[in-house]
C-alpha cells in the first residue's frame, strides 16, 4: 500500500492516468490508496460528507483502462451535482435530497474514466467562504490543521492538498473554487459562465453566478478535464463560446508576449495584508520573467455598492431556494438550518421583486463598463484572498456582530437590513477575507487562482488572473508557463507524508 499511496502523493492525475494506460499500475491499486489515505486523513481535515469506498472499488475492476483518466480516484461536492442514489446534504441538517440519476457533469466526469471515491465537504449550500457547518464540522487546512480550507468548496481542496485524490469536483458562486485553492496551494480554475453543464438538476444557479468544475494540482489537469467535460447539456439556456481549440493544447503552448493587468485595489476598501500583496507582487515577477509587459488597472465601477448589490441578489436565491426546499419535505426549514443562512434568507424576503431586478440590473451595467475597461489586457492579476489562511472559526460572528445576527434572528427584525449601515456592516464581516472574486461571478469572465506563494509561516496564498469573457485558453496558456516558472507543483501539504 505504501508504494501505492506514494504513486498517488507524486503524481498529478494525468500522471496517474498514464500509469494506468501503461499497464504500472490497476485502477483497483490506485482506488486502494486514495480510499486508505482518505480514512488515515479524516480525522485531520475532515473532509467527506459521504463515503462512496464500495462503490468506487467496484468502479475500478471494470473501468475502461483505455480512457483519459481512468481509474483516477476523484471526489463530487456535496453541493447541486447529483450522483444517483448519494444523499445531498449540501452541508445542511436541512433533510437530504437523494437523486434519481447523475448530473451530466458528473456522467461526463466518469466517462473520462474517473471515479468519485466520495463526496466533498462544503458549508451549508455554499454560503460561506470557510468549510465549517453545524452538520460536518470544521474541514480543516492540510498544511495546518488549526487553518481554515477556504469555501465553499474546501473538503474538496482539502482531499486534493492531503493527497487523498490528484483532483476534485469544485463550484464557484462567488469565489467558491478560487478561494480554496488560494488557501491550500492549488489550482483553481473559475470557467466562463455556460461553460460546463449545471442540469438536469438546474438551469442557473444564482442568476447564472454559479459555474462547475474543479481545484487540481496542475494546470494541466484543469485543462484536460475541461476539454472532456465542457459544454451545455440539452436543456441549458445558454453556453459559453466555443473554444479555438482544446483546452489541453492551450495549456501546452507558449502563451506569446501578453498584455497583463494588475488590480491592487480593495472593493470593500478594506485592509489587505502585507503577505498578500507579497504574493502579488511575486505572481508580477513571474509574469515579467515570462516576457509579458505589465501595467496597473483601477477597477472604479467595482465598488461598494456593487458587492452591496452581489450580496442582495445573493440573499434572494436562498430565499428562494428555502421557498422550494419547504414544497419539497411538506414543511418549513427555516428552523432546521444555521441562523446566519435564516437571516439571509429573510433578508431575501424583505427585497422587493422591483428592488432585486434593478440590482442585477446595475451589476450587468457594471460588468459590461468592467470589460471595456480591461479589454486592452489579456489577463488582469489581483488578489483572491486579503489574508493569509485564517484560524479555523476566524470567520464566526462573535461580541457584538453574534448579538446583531441573533438580534436578527429571533426578534425577526430582518428588515433592520435595509438600513444601509446595519447591511454594510455585516457585509464587511461576511467578505473581509475576501474581496475580489465575486467580481467574475457577476461579469462571468474566467478567472484562474495560482498557488504562487507559501507564506513564512508554511501556509499558501494564491493569486488569481482574470481573463477576457470565454477565453479560458489565454488564462490556461499564461497559468501553465506561470506554474512552469514558479515549480508549485512539486509542493505538497507536510500532513502525513508517504514513508
Amino acid at each position: 500500500m505504501d508504494a501505492f499511496e506514494t504513486v498517488l502523493w507524486e503524481n498529478d492525475a494525468t500522471g496517474l492516468a498514464a500509469l494506468v494506460r501503461s499497464g504500472e499500475i490497476a485502477p483497483a491499486e490506485l482506488v486502494d490508496a486514495a480510499i486508505g489515505r482518505a480514512q488515515a486523513t479524516s480525522h485531520d481535515i475532515n473532509a467527506i460528507a459521504e463515503p462512496l469506498f464500495d462503490r468506487a472499488r467496484q468502479a475500478a475492476r471494470t473501468v475502461d483502462r483505455s480512457l483519459p483518466f481512468a481509474g483516477v480516484p476523484f471526489a463530487v461536492k456535496d453541493l447541486a451535482m447529483g450522483i444517483a442514489g448519494v444523499p445531498m446534504h449540501a452541508g445542511s441538517r436541512a433533510p437530504v435530497f437523494v437523486p434519481e440519476s447523475n448530473s451530466t457533469l458528473v456522467d461526463r466526469q466518469i466517462a473520462a474514466g474517473l471515479i468519485p471515491i466520495a463526496t466533498s465537504t462544503t458549508p451549508e449550500y455554499g454560503l460561506r467562504l470557510v468549510t465549517e457547518s453545524a452538520r460536518f464540522g470544521i474541514t480543516r487546512n492540510p498544511w495546518n490543521t488549526g487553518h481554515v480550507t477556504g469555501g465553499s468548496s474546501g473538503g474538496a481542496a482539502a482531499l486534493v492538498a492531503a493527497g487523498v485524490v490528484p483532483m476534485a469536483h469544485a463550484s464557484d458562486g462567488g469565489g467558491s473554487i478560487r478561494v480554496p485553492a488560494a488557501c491550500c496551494g492549488l489550482v483553481g480554475l473559475k470557467t466562463a459562465r455556460g461553460r460546463t453543464p449545471v442540469g438536469p438538476l438546474f438551469s442557473e444557479t444564482w442568476f447564472g453566478f454559479v459555474v462547475e468544475h474543479a481545484v487540481t494540482r496542475s494546470v494541466r489537469d484543469s485543462a484536460m478535464l475541461l476539454d472532456l467535460t465542457h459544454g451545455p447539456d440539452g436543456t441549458a439556456p445558454y453556453a459559453a463560446r466555443a473554444p479555438k481549440d482544446t483546452f489541453a493544447a492551450a495549456a501546452a503552448r507558449d502563451p506569446g508576449r501578453l498584455a497583463i493587468g494588475v488590480y491592487r485595489g480593495s472593493p470593500l476598501g478594506l485592509g489587505i495584508s502585507a503577505e498578500t500583496m507579497q504574493a502579488l507582487d511575486i505572481a508580477v515577477a513571474l509574469a515579467k520573467d515570462g516576457g509579458h509587459t505589465v501595467a496597473e488597472i483601477d477597477l472604479p465601477m467595482i465598488d461598494r455598492a456593487f458587492m452591496g448589490d452581489f450580496a442582495r441578489t445573493v440573499a434572494a436565491s436562498i430565499a428562494g431556494l428555502m421557498r422550494l426546499e419547504t414544497v419539497r419535505n411538506g414543511r418549513p426549514i427555516l428552523g432546521d438550518v444555521e441562523r446566519a443562512t435564516r437571516v439571509l434568507a429573510r433578508f431575501g424576503e424583505v427585497m422587493s421583486a422591483g428592488e432585486l431586478h434593478a440590482g442585477i440590473e446595475r451589476l450587468h451595467a457594471a460588468s459590461r463598463a468592467l470589460i471595456a475597461h480591461a479589454a486592452r489586457f489579456d489577463a488582469v492579476l489581483m488578489p483572491v484572498i486579503a489574508h493569509p489562511p485564517v484560524p479555523v472559526g476566524g470567520m464566526d460572528a462573535k461580541g457584538a456582530d453574534e448579538m446583531i445576527e441573533t438580534l436578527l434572528d429571533k426578534a425577526r427584525l430582518t428588515r433592520l437590513l435595509a438600513i444601509d449601515t446595519i447591511f454594510s456592516q455585516l457585509m464587511d464581516k461576511s467578505l473581509w477575507f475576501t474581496h475580489w472574486p465575486a467580481i467574475q461571478n457577476v461579469t462571468g469572465q474566467p478567472a484562474i487562482a495560482m498557488p504562487v506563494h507559501v507564506t513564512k509561516d508554511g501556509l499558501p496564498l494564491g493569486i488569481q488572473a482574470a481573463g477576457r469573457p470565454g477565453d479560458e485558453e489565454t488564462l490556461l496558456s499564461f497559468a501553465a508557463q506561470m506554474e512552469k516558472l514558479s515549480g508549485w507543483t512539486t509542493r505538497r501539504a507536510p500532513l502525513r507524508r508517504p514513508a
